[in-house]
């Protein structure tokens, strides 16, 4: 059975004490990637993508549909393509003077139109192009390992 709410202190003792396994989204339409501009850290203020954690219990295709209903308001339409695993690591977290690692899965996920999208995580939302979403300041660098030659920072 799956977990979808901790107590504050102990999300906090396995943020500081483990690694979080979550999904990325990697939302493409005509040549163009979707990224939201975070209000929480880790990544504050940064253009990121949509995701969330995998929660216990949980399979990862259950977690795609679940994420992509809640960060995109919508049902996956199409099945997601693997994109490769990724590693996280930020100095801060949703805590002071705490670290988060996270080991991600990037899946590229199609989508429809996007009217309505929550405001939790993400206060805007934004279209970027393959050259501004690279070259951009305000893209995180960990968004740009996805569009990388050497995708995936896991070895295989």
């Amino acid at each position: 059975m799956k977990q979808d709410f901790l107590p504050d202190e102990l999300f906090k003792t396995i943020i500081t004490h483990t690694p979080l396994v979550s999904v990325d989204l990697i939302v493409k339409k005509e040549g163009k990637i979707f990224l939201g501009k975070r209000v929480n850290n880790p990544a504050k203020d940064y253009w990121f993508t949509l995701g969330g954690r995998i929660l216990k219990g949980e399979m990862i295709q259950d977690a795609i549909h679940r994420i992509t209903q809640i960060e995109l308001g919508q049902a996956l339409k199409t099945t997601p393509h693997y994109l490769g695993t990724f590693e996280h690591i930020y100095d801060d977290s949703i805590y002071e003077e705490t670290s988060t690692h996270y080991i991600n899965i990037g899946y590229e996920v199609a989508v429809d139109g996007l009217d309505t999208l929550p405001k939790e995580q993400h206060d805007d939302y934004k279209w970027f192009s393959l050259e501004e979403l690279m070259t951009s300041t305000e893209v995180h660098p960990y968004v740009k390992d996805y569009f990388s030659p050497k995708r995936g920072s896991i070895p295989q």
